[in-house]
């Protein structure tokens, strides 16, 4: 499995699969690779011939005091991990390569409206510094689609967007959220969880699976399902940031006549923040 750290080295690589008229997907991470990224690998490998997995931790979606600097980079594990996936190619590039303007000078890619709510509200800039990086990829790779994992579902839909706004040739995949046997999930910052904090974590889950049922019974009131899903957070012994229920193509805030809908909810937990969702089909 190769392992290129460049631009001119991963294009020579690429042309070489293009002539032979394979497909290409794309799986872009930032290593401390669990579970649920080996599920994108494989849902991509479904879909294409050949597949790239970048690793960069990329410092545009990091806000002042967050973790950047203590963020998990563990590229010998996670290349381990790679070794027995569909994964053709690994794309590990240093912070030079992908910001040669510093990140600072570097041009922006912003998808308004959406970056500005639920956890764009509380990380201003976060996904500002997401659509850069990830439209410095897209053009890199030039993959056929991309694989997310549905558990950032509000990075799923930003990208979505920016690939309809910019006419990127990239087919989106969105890959079902892989889950802990206690329902808490998979995420690279769960190692930040202590032993009492984890026992706590899948009241998270515990909280999207009630408002998720209520739905389904037929409750509308959403502003009543949104404060007992905070209060159920906060009973648990965590810190909830918001509790949501938006229409999945859009986030927007629903209706009664809506169908598709999403629920979702950050906490913070000791020196974790915690992200979920759950979808809701009433069709």
């Amino acid at each position: 499995m190769p392992v290129v750290s460049d631009g001119c080295g991963l294009r020579a690589t690429l042309a070489d699969w293009r002539r032979a008229g394979a497909r290409v997907a794309f799986v872009p991470t930032m290593g401390n690779l669990h579970q649920g990224h080996l599920d994108l690998v494989h849902a991509a490998a479904a879909a294409a011939d050949r597949v790239v997995v970048s690793i960069f931790v990329n410092p545009l979606q990091f806000g002042p005091g967050e973790d950047f600097a203590a963020y998990p980079r563990t590229l010998e594990d996670d290349l381990a991990r790679l070794e027995g996936s569909a994964c053709s190619l690994v794309f590990a590039p240093p912070e030079a390569v992908m910001y040669p303007s510093g990140r600072t000078g570097t041009t922006r890619v912003e998808v308004p409206g959406l970056a500005d709510l639920l956890c764009g509200a509380s990380r201003p800039g976060h996904f500002a510094g997401v659509t850069t990086v990830v439209a410095k990829l897209f053009n890199l790779v030039q993959p056929d689609l991309a694989a997310f994992g549905q558990k950032d579902y509000q990075q799923l839909t930003i990208v979505r967007r920016m690939v309809a706004d910019l006419d990127f040739p990239v087919e989106i995949l969105g890959v079902p959220t892989r889950r802990e046997a206690d329902g808490l999930a998979m995420s690279s910052r769960n190692r930040y969880l202590g032993a009492a904090e984890r026992r706590v974590a899948p009241a998270l889950h515990g909280a999207l699976q009630a408002a998720a049922d209520a739905l389904r019974r037929g409750e509308r009131d959403f502003v009543a399902l949104q404060q007992a899903g905070m209060d159920n957070i906060r009973s648990a012994g965590m810190s909830p940031e918001y509790f949501e229920v938006r229409r999945q193509d859009d986030l927007g805030t629903p209706n009664g006549n809506d169908r598709n809908l999403v629920v979702l909810a950050a906490s913070k937990l000791g020196r974790a923040r915690l992200i979920d969702n759950l979808l809701v089909d009433l069709d």
